[in-house]
């Protein structure tokens, strides 16, 4: 097919072009996308005409090493799965930097509100599916808590936990969040049929390697997965080599962190 160039100015210019294509598998590929992992639970993606930032926990990371203000260029959206100050990040600033759209819990864009006050958001509950711009946003269940450790000290409610399905153009990114496996994964997967899914397997926290890899493996038709939530502190797994071992009949991406790719 013939590739079809980005828009002039466009800022999926500085991370990668798309093109057309045809039918893959159960997935209908028509655009090429493009995630790179900024360590921890943190992702960037461009997905049809959107950049989007997945809990952008980015200063303070330990495995984030890239250039903030270029890696936040031209977000469109922030999607948080959960309010932990791991994952909640540098929310706030990203959105005064770019003005992009944060797709969140009630909770949580009602505190971000509250602290900034111009700030576009998209509250959603789980089940909820919102156009958002150029994306499709569905918000599922996942097993954890989530609260935020305010500056000043306060502890602020986030709402459930989630997770995030992302679609824009026949793709789909699934997000699962902080969670531990649960059946319910295999009607999520019947209903909205993921193609790439991020996965947490860093234990303690969230479900680990062996949990995670049965996980993928009886509930899911993903095309590729990509493990999260690991390597970043001394408490979590410190390789995605168990995980990897585990997983049956899906390619695992396991990139360095900063590491990205185009599917």
């Amino acid at each position: 097919m013939a590739k079809k160039a980005p828009l002039r100015n466009d800022p999926r210019e500085a991370f990668g072009a798309y093109h057309q294509g045809g039918e893959t598998s159960r997935h209908t590929r028509r655009r090429l996308m493009k995630i790179q992992w900024l360590g921890h639970s943190a992702f960037k993606a461009m997905l049809g005409s959107a950049q989007i930032l997945f809990d952008p926990y980015l200063n303070g990371n330990p495995k984030f090493s890239g250039n903030f203000a270029e890696v936040v260029s031209g977000t469109t959206h922030v999607l948080m799965t959960h309010a932990h100050n791991d994952h909640f990040g540098d929310t706030i600033e990203i959105l005064k930097q770019t003005g992009a759209t944060l797709v969140a819990t009630y909770e949580i864009c009602s505190y971000v509100s509250s602290q900034y006050a111009q700030a576009k958001i998209c509250p959603m509950n789980i089940g909820g599916t919102a156009r958002v711009g150029a994306l499709s946003v569905t918000m599922t269940r996942a097993h954890h808590s989530s609260s935020f450790a305010a500056p000043d000290g306060k502890i602020i409610y986030g709402g459930e936990p989630a997770g995030l399905i992302a679609r824009a153009d026949g793709r789909s990114i699934y997000h699962m969040g902080d969670t531990c496996s649960f059946s319910d994964m295999a009607f999520i997967d019947e209903l909205h049929n993921p193609e790439i899914g991020i996965v947490p397997i860093g234990d303690w926290f969230t479900m680990g390697p062996r949990e995670a890899a049965l996980a993928v493996n009886r509930y899911f038709h993903f095309k590729a997965v990509i493990p999260c939530h690991y390597l970043t502190f001394p408490m979590l797994a410190q390789t995605a080599d168990e995980f990897v071992r585990q997983v049956k009949n899906v390619e695992v991406w396991t990139p360095a962190p900063m590491g990205e790719r185009t599917f």
